[in-house]
């Protein structure tokens, strides 16, 4: 049964819900139930060593956990009652007595998956509608066993059927899951330059974190590409998330697959770090884009105060109407000291932490403390409409307190906006997706931190024939067409994107035209500033103030100076100037002659009419 044929399946118990449940209560009952089935398929195996295990170390007055425990091995998680849904099937009287039952038979971690589902409710609800044993039934005869539906393909299932009620309840699905050509390039990322963990053999043990989890589908891509490369690395797991239901399919899935359950917290990263004494190998995020962080200022201004840079937010805080720069800090706290190895992490971002506040605001700070202490090793414009929740443009920042020597002191941006191909079905607001050819020519654009250049191969109709990324000479030209070159991929100093923002000043006059001078204390017999004729620079820091000064300024008002007092340092990385071609516009007679050409059409097609 293949992923869409087994959500088709499963989004048919909506059927029975519509008319006593509202569609965006649906998620309430089928998500849970999804789960159960789940974990109800992956113990049937042990199910009967289980029971008389559990029997035995009872009889003998034993503690039965840890010798369940390990008949279960890897799965971290069982059921000492004897029920299960096939067999709550065969006493429609007592379903729902049956049923809690059967979720109290849990091992505790997986009991408490179903408590943040809220499950007990929901089974109320059905049963006072009479629905409790159809939808029991309809879930019990679905084989979700491993054999079958492998993690990664349940995975894809619950993050469909989320996409959906999340639509059916007009809330935002990208809050919950990030695209999984998106998780791809990220961990290809992360991972690029790490042959010690990827060489065959090697027992490498790392650790992986993502402050906003989602269901795991970070935790869960990292995991399956590091077992694909070397079988004998072990990747432990580390996670936080808000969403109560997003939470227990994440725990859920950690369970099934012999993670330390133990390591993925529920609650909000910013107010309750989860991990506050942890480090970490590799990280991966995708905070939320735009959305503000009222709920926990009181908090994040409070350490900020309190711990200043022995905490997480020391460099600057951002606009309360944006928290995502604030991941991007606690990412940041969470590195690995150098000298222990230190840390690569990958966050996704939309545009504005580019860009957004003036020198000295707090996401101009932020971004001067990245880049002064060259943590960025590379920027990538991700294709717009990547996303199940919005079209806006987004970026992946990497970030290492480990470069490689010939990355010190740069930073790498690559534009992989054209990096798509259309889907065959959009998905929300997603439209476009990356094949496995775009996420590989992005990841060896990155790991050979190199220039290149995109070749677009037009032929004498201006229709597209090929492309190539070019790192020196283009393609040959055909006949009639030509070959259109856009930079791709581009190198700059972390001192590249600072600059001073400077106060000019511009003597007060009276009403005669003479200079005020100051008459009291430290102005006395000085120029007094005009604040209506007050302007500000920014000179970068690459140049030498005073001599732009003196270029820029003094020719067009000799009268002008620098009031040092108000300079300050600030950093921003303007992308799109990086990658902008121009492209000049057609001669004036070419439109002329083209607006002839569709004039005498229309006369000719009036003078037909006529006729």
């Amino acid at each position: 049964m293949n992923q869409q044929t087994l959500s088709s399946f499963i989004w048919s118990v909506a059927d029975l819900l519509r008319g006593d449940f509202k569609q965006s209560d649906y998620g309430k009952v089928i998500l849970p139930f999804t789960v159960l089935r789940r974990l109800d398929c992956v113990l049937e195996s042990t199910k009967d060593a289980v029971l008389a295990e559990y029997a035995a170390k009872q009889a003998q007055g034993l503690n039965p956990a840890p010798f369940l425990q390990r008949i279960v091995g890897n799965a971290k998680f069982y059921n000492t009652c004897p029920l299960d849904l096939a067999k709550l099937k065969g006493d429609q009287d007592h379903i729902r007595e049956n049923l809690y039952s059967y979720i109290q038979g849990f091992s505790e971690e997986a009991r408490d998956i179903f408590e943040r589902f809220d499950f007990y409710t929901q089974i109320d609800r059905l049963h006072k509608a009479g629905l409790l044993y159809l939808v029991t039934e309809k879930f019990a005869n679905v084989d979700l066993h491993p054999e079958v539906v492998d993690n990664m393909q349940m995975g894809l299932v619950f993050e469909e059927l989320i996409r959906k009620f999340a639509e059916l309840s007009n809330e935002t699905a990208g809050e919950h899951f990030t695209p999984r050509e998106v998780i791809r390039l990220m961990v290809n990322l992360v991972f690029q330059h790490d042959d010690d963990v990827l060489r065959a053999g090697s027992h490498a043990v790392r650790t992986l974190y993502d402050p906003t989890a989602g269901t795991g589908g970070m935790l869960s891509v990292a995991e399956e590409y590091l077992s694909a490369h070397n079988p004998q690395a072990r990747l432990t797991l580390f996670g936080q998330e808000l969403n109560d239901e997003s939470y227990a399919i994440c725990k859920a899935d950690m369970l099934i697959k012999g993670q330390d359950v133990g390591n993925i917290i529920a609650g909000n990263t910013l107010s309750d770090d989860g991990h506050p004494t942890r480090k970490f190998d590799y990280m991966l995020s995708n905070p939320p884009f735009g959305v503000e962080w009222k709920k926990v200022e009181k908090e994040v201004r409070k350490e900020q105060l309190e711990k200043g840079f022995d905490g997480r937010f020391g460099p600057g805080l951002p606009r309360v109407s944006d928290g995502s720069m604030l991941f991007l800090l606690h990412l940041i706290s969470k590195m690995r000291p150098a000298v222990d190895g230190g840390s690569r992490f990958a966050i996704v971002l939309n545009g504005s932490p580019l860009f957004t506040g003036g020198a000295g605001s707090g996401e101009s700070e932020i971004r001067r403390y990245v880049l002064e202490n060259d943590l960025l090793e590379a920027l990538i414009a991700l294709p717009t409409d990547m996303f199940y929740n919005t079209g806006i443009a987004t970026y992946v920042w990497v970030l290492s307190n480990r470069k490689e020597e010939d990355r010190k002191g740069w930073v790498q941006l690559i534009d992989g906006s054209s990096f798509w191909q259309k889907m065959r079905k959009s998905l929300g607001s997603k439209r476009k997706e990356m094949s496995e050819q775009h996420i590989d020519e992005l990841t060896r654009l990155y790991g050979e931190f190199v220039e290149a250049d995109l070749a677009t191969v037009l032929d004498a109709d201006g229709k597209e024939v090929a492309r190539h990324i070019v790192t020196g000479t283009a393609p040959a030209t055909p006949a009639g067409g030509k070959v259109k070159l856009a930079p791709l991929s581009r190198m700059f100093r972390n001192e590249e994107f600072g600059y001073t923002t400077i106060t000019v000043e511009r003597p007060l006059r009276d009403e005669a035209g003479n200079i005020v001078l100051g008459s009291k204390g430290k102005q006395k017999g000085k120029p007094q500033p005009d604040s209506a004729l007050r302007d500000t620079e920014n000179v970068p820091l690459t140049e030498d103030i005073q001599a732009y000064f003196e270029r820029e300024v003094l020719p067009h008002a000799p009268d002008a100076w620098i009031d040092e007092s108000k300079s300050k340092v600030g950093y921003e990385i303007p992308f799109n100037r990086h990658f902008y071609v121009f492209e000049p516009p057609r001669s004036l007679h070419e439109i002329d002659e083209e607006l002839k050409a569709v004039s005498a059409n229309i006369l000719r097609m009036l003078g037909e009419l006529a006729e």
